[in-house]
């Protein structure tokens, strides 16, 4: 029986390591030093929403005693929450780079390490890679391959598709001798790639840019909410305003 396991097949299966919650080490990522403007930014438009609807019903209190006010009061707001739809929808892109958590100021921004080094931490807490590591665990290459990955999956959990590296798990590849690289369109996101859950492509331009794609996504779904409110909401008191006037002056 000895001598049968010491001259075992030497293609022997080998063990490869699969991210697991209860292996949890101390994470690489730098500390937050600050908040995140977006955050700051969601929550501005989460009470500017809130204010909207407090004027609203102010300005139709004030319609039977003082149109103009109530009218002027209520277009404000409005005009201001039309203004930020369509700087989320891109228009007058070169204005839009002042306003801070737009998806034009982050692509200023994108390549200031200290900003992003608190973006790459929520990416990491929010455990996208740890989750396509444990739902693609019995995926071979070729299944892989044609799963279906947000932006953020493909640029941050995974190497750039012409590295020179193999597949074994979602965030475990193997470099492949094999596979001829052309020197001039080398890809250097593939000397960040690590198999370490804490590094993978954090570092990556890829990851970068997949996180502005999915920002753009988001932002753009925000814009198209603003300014369609903003326009329904203007027309309806403008509306409402001007049968107000008539009826005032019919009587």
């Amino acid at each position: 029986m000895a001598d049968d396991k010491a001259d075992g097949n030497p293609a022997e299966e080998v063990q490869v390591p699969i991210i697991e919650e209860n292996e949890h080490k101390q994470a690489e990522v730098p500390p937050k030093k600050n908040i995140i403007p977006g955050k700051f930014f969601q929550i501005g438009i989460s009470i500017g929403l809130i204010c909207v609807f407090f004027i609203c019903n102010a300005a139709l209190f004030l319609r039977a005693r003082m149109q103009m006010v109530g009218i002027v009061v209520v277009m404000v707001p409005l005009t201001v929450m039309f203004t930020i739809g369509l700087a989320f929808l891109g228009a007058n892109s070169m204005e839009n780079r002042r306003i801070p958590a737009t998806p034009l100021w982050f692509e200023m921004k994108i390549h200031d390490n200290e900003l992003w080094n608190n973006i790459k931490e929520c990416i990491y807490d929010t455990g996208v890679c740890r989750d396509l590591a444990l739902t693609s665990t019995k995926l071979k290459s070729y299944d892989f391959s044609m799963k279906k990955l947000s932006s953020v999956e493909s640029g941050c959990c995974r190497p750039p598709a012409d590295c020179p590296l193999q597949y074994v798990n979602a965030t475990f590849w193997e470099k492949n001798d094999q596979m001829q690289t052309d020197s001039d369109t080398y890809n250097p996101d593939c000397d960040l790639w690590k198999n370490d859950r804490d590094a993978l492509c954090y570092d990556c331009l890829t990851c970068r840019q997949g996180y502005m794609k999915a920002l753009r996504s988001k932002w753009l779904k925000l814009g198209v909410f603003l300014v369609c409110m903003a326009l329904l909401l203007i027309s309806s008191h403008l509306s409402l305003f001007l049968v107000t006037m008539w009826e005032l002056h019919i009587s």
